[in-house]
């Protein structure tokens, strides 16, 4: 005849005739008579923050929940984030929920899903939790990286290094990474023909970065691609107009005019030019050999060349270094000494000279 129940003191009751709900039981004993069986008592656990019924729209609808329990009604576009004890605990798709407040603090937050990228100051705990992962979608751009974003194909943003999390089911979420640093490109192996018809072979560098991330990924699919076959029909273009000694000779000209050439290209790509250089250049077999003969015929006429104008200095010193001593006895005198000092260093020597000096003497006995 009567339906008994024990409530403890973390516990609440949850009171059902005929199978509708008619409240919530506090801690203690309770009897009821209940000669039909039409009386139910669910006794749920607080230390579960999450009421879990079936009946839980009933119980919400009574207004029975009112001051014991954070009730959320979320719409299709909606979702929700649950902290207990300040911990995060899970994020809530679109339906009805309800958290005891009794036994552990929670706290809840309700965000508009329709802003497709989700910001919050707490994302990384958020990311960390397995729930998050079946309502969130993460993307991590690294470092020296931008990443570009597109939602349902349309460009949204550039986004700098970090982590990011968008909201499942609100369209294609996209994030193409693209590395900041400088790239090179190697133009190596061009046959390429001067204006005076000699071929050469010439490997070059262009070395360049990415400076507008989303202009670059919509411009081209394969930017290293399409510098390579710029820079080559520019390096066509300029070494055709030169002779080959024109371009030996101002090799750096070239460089400037091939960087010229190519840097306006690169701006509609989304790219800037740090450097563009000539690298090697390789002569055919026969060009070569004739070239060192060249090089070493002018090379021997310039040593030739060298040695007449030192030869013709020195007998212009000896013929100025003649006239000072015949007209000046007195130097001449001087110079006597300056050899016979040299030659008495050398050892004992006895030197009878006249008063007409050593050279007159010298030549009267000769």
């Amino acid at each position: 005849m009567f339906t008994r129940c024990l409530i403890r003191s973390f516990e609440v009751g949850l009171l059902f005739r005929d199978d509708e709900f008619v409240g919530l039981l506090a801690p203690g004993r309770h009897r009821f008579f209940d000669l039909f069986r039409k009386v139910r008592v669910d006794v749920v656990s607080q230390r579960e923050p999450e009421l879990v019924h079936e009946q839980l729209d009933q119980i919400v609808k009574s207004g029975g929940l009112e001051g014991q329990a954070v009730v959320l009604e979320l719409k299709e576009h909606e979702r929700a984030l649950v902290w207990i004890d300040n911990r995060f605990s899970r994020v809530l798709s679109p339906g009805l929920y309800a958290y005891w407040t009794g036994q552990r603090q929670v706290r809840t937050e309700v965000v508009d899903a329709r802003t497709v990228r989700f910001e919050h100051t707490e994302l990384k705990a958020i990311l960390a939790s397995a729930s998050s992962r079946q309502s969130l979608d993460a993307w991590t751009v690294g470092r020296n990286s931008a990443g570009v974003l597109y939602h349902d194909g349309q460009y949204q943003a550039t986004l700098t290094p970090g982590t990011y999390a968008f909201w499942k089911g609100q369209g294609e979420i996209k994030v193409i990474e693209i590395d900041l640093r400088e790239n090179q490109v190697d133009i190596a192996g061009q046959d390429l023909m001067t204006a005076d018809r000699v071929t050469l072979r010439i490997n070059a560098v262009v070395t360049f970065r990415v400076v507008d991330p989303e202009r670059a990924l919509s411009q081209s699919n394969d930017l290293r691609g399409a510098v390579y076959r710029e820079a080559q029909l520019v390096l066509r273009s300029v070494v055709g107009a030169r002779e080959l000694d024109q371009f030996l000779t101002d090799r750096e000209a070239v460089s400037r005019e091939l960087e010229e050439a190519l840097r306006g290209r690169s701006a509609e790509l989304g790219l800037e030019l740090a450097s563009v250089g000539i690298r090697d250049v390789i002569l055919p077999g026969e060009m070569k050999e004739l070239m060192n003969r060249v090089t070493a015929a002018r090379r021997e006429a310039e040593a030739n060349l060298i040695l007449r104008r030192e030869e013709t200095a020195a007998m212009r010193s000896q013929a100025n270094t003649a006239k000072l001593l015949a007209e000046s006895p007195a130097l001449m005198r001087l110079r006597e000494l300056e050899t016979l000092e040299r030659i008495a260093s050398a050892g004992k020597l006895n030197v009878v000279v006249s008063d007409k000096g050593l050279t007159e003497t010298v030549t009267r006995l000769l």
